[in-house]
């Protein structure tokens, strides 16, 4: 079982620990979701900080946008291939996030007023939808649900190349960045449908590494669902403001 968040692909690999499901020692649902707590306050804290920061200088924006993209990448990569890493990297990529996601943020809600807090409460609802469409049974997760989303996110990751290529040459592929035009917002959509089926994977992964997975693995499973939760707003924020820019 493969989830479409490249990050949860370790769960895959961590059976070869020679632990049992029971085991002492083993990763349990309640721990992830604490420690998916502890990234998130840490993630908001960050947040906040930047903010307050951006807004009180708005010339140096580029350093908390630029230098916290770059940072979470990094970060992001290290922990994708060393899980071992989790527990001690994670909640500094929190923090990473929580500068990049206030100077991304700032931006878009200086042209369009209120467009964050809408962005985030609809991430927010997105989240408990999803896990309460997972938890009920609503959302299946079985072998042709995972190949369709992780296509779709293959397909998704492939677009994302192209369009960031084509911006070297001046040219904006739609979808990518803030436009106003329909077949834009279309696109920009289906990201966000895509990124909050995305969520099921992650719930389902979680679920059934639980009891088997060794004890840092906690905290690689909050760091996978703060990848996603990332992409999801800054989806919906992108799809809320190019909305607003057809007004």
């Amino acid at each position: 079982m493969e989830s479409s968040n490249p990050t949860l692909g370790a769960f895959t690999k961590v059976g070869a620990m020679g632990l049992t499901r029971g085991d002492a020692g083993t990763m349990t649902i309640d721990g992830t979701i604490h420690k998916t707590g502890v990234l998130g306050v840490i993630l908001m804290l960050c947040f906040g900080l930047s903010w307050s920061a951006v807004s009180h200088a708005d010339a140096v924006y580029q350093i908390p946008l630029f230098g916290g993209m770059i940072v979470g990448f990094i970060l992001a990569m290290i922990i994708s291939f060393v899980p071992t890493t989790a527990p001690y990297l994670s909640p500094v990529y929190a923090a990473a996030e929580g500068v990049f996601l206030a100077a991304f943020s700032y931006l878009l809600e200086m042209r369009f007023p209120h467009v964050v807090m809408q962005a985030a409460l609809l991430t927010f609802a997105t989240l408990f939808a999803m896990l309460f469409a997972y938890r009920t049974g609503i959302i299946k997760v079985n072998n042709t649900f995972r190949a369709v989303v992780g296509g779709a996110i293959m397909a998704i990751l492939a677009f994302y190349l192209v369009g960031m290529v084509c911006m070297f040459f001046g040219i904006q592929l739609p979808g990518i960045g803030i436009q106003t035009s329909w077949l834009s917002i279309g696109i920009t959509f289906v990201i966000a449908v895509v990124a909050a089926l995305t969520l099921a994977l992650d719930f389902d992964m979680i679920s059934q590494s639980a009891g088997s997975a060794p004890k840092y693995m906690e905290w690689y499973g909050a760091f996978s669902l703060m990848v996603t939760l990332v992409w999801l707003y800054i989806t919906l924020l992108r799809l809320l403001a190019s909305l607003r820019g057809r007004d």
